[in-house]
């Protein structure tokens, strides 16, 4: 016959197995137009570039990564994220080829299209699949291999959710995307009695023709939350190259400079002040430039500060 304490101890080894079993249960998340199956949590994870690092990061999930790729390359380290890696080693400069993944050993690639991976390049999720790395991919970046809805903020909430059932971690990305939501609520009521939207164009590189997000880029969603409409979301791209007609034809009030690479974000405001072709556009008449680091203008964590700036940016008023 048990005695008390044993039918104690029985309980709670039982209640242990339990709680193992649930832990062990796989998990399928939807990864762009594939199915993903996890049969336990990845330990070797590799991301690939600044903005889809800190999302692991925002998850605490430095324990389970084995390094991470595409950041130097780009020169977008900053200090707060250098803080959150640590001792985590940079394991390629630019995107990783498949030799780098497989050196690492690593079971799982956070990437995205143009985040890391190529159509029709060397490591996709169906490269990696042979050798046991299960690829979850950045949901903005989808549109390069199926149709989807322009981009609300939603889709880096679940992309942060996914990881968060992929990691067995769902409570820490419920309580992450809650506080988000909130935030980004009274942002809204905040800008929502402005008389109109701000116009504003997005403007990453290039002088000759420059670099900008479209309809289908995380921008569209950023300034739209903060008031204000993408003068590029009738250009069926996400991250594109345009000409500069269209930009001086729609006369956005307000210009995002992306800032990272190369060039500074002070040397771009001055390319755009000093050609005369940009004279009259009322952004650079009235000085409205607003600088977004990279990793605030690319799908991750820092989106919700930088709406804020943005915000304040477009509707200083009501801000």
């Amino acid at each position: 016959m048990f005695s008390r304490i044993s039918l104690s101890a029985a309980a709670l080894l039982l209640g242990g197995l339990l709680a193992g079993a649930a832990l062990a249960e796989p998990v399928t998340v939807r990864s762009c137009n594939r199915d993903v199956t996890f049969e336990k949590a990845p330990e070797r994870a590799v991301s690939n570039d600044v903005n889809l690092t800190e999302m692991m990061l925002a998850l605490k999930l430095q324990d389970r990564m084995v390094g991470y790729t595409g950041v130097s390359g780009w020169k977008t380290l900053d200090e707060k994220l250098r803080e959150g890696i640590k001792e985590l080693p940079e394991l390629s400069p630019k995107y990783p080829s498949k030799e780098v993944l497989l050196g690492a050993n690593a079971d799982f690639y956070f990437a995205g299209w143009n985040y890391g991976m190529k159509v029709g390049g060397e490591v996709t999720p169906e490269t990696l699949a042979p050798f046991g790395i299960k690829v979850y991919e950045l949901t903005e970046s989808c549109i390069f291999v199926m149709q989807k809805n322009k981009p609300t903020m939603d889709d880096m909430f679940v992309d942060l959710l996914n990881l968060g059932k992929i990691f067995r971690v769902e409570d820490r990305a419920e309580a992450l995307v809650a506080g988000y939501r909130k935030q980004l609520a009274e942002i809204q009521a905040k800008v929502s009695h402005a008389d109109k939207p701000t116009r504003v164009f997005v403007y990453d590189s290039g002088e000759e023709k420059p670099f900008t997000s479209g309809r289908y880029g995380i921008p569209t969603a950023m300034i739209e939350v903060a008031g204000g409409t993408n003068v590029m979301d009738d250009v069926e791209k996400s991250w594109t190259e345009v000409s500069w007609e269209p930009v001086i034809e729609k006369n956005p009030e307000v210009i995002i400079i992306v800032d990272y690479g190369q060039v500074t974000a002070a040397q771009k405001i001055a390319f755009l002040k000093g050609n005369p072709a940009f004279k009259n556009i009322d952004a650079v008449k009235n000085d409205r430039f607003v600088v977004l680091p990279y990793v605030e203008a690319t799908p991750g964590p820092r989106n919700i500060e930088a709406i804020a700036a943005l915000a304040k940016a477009f509707h200083p008023n009501a801000m």
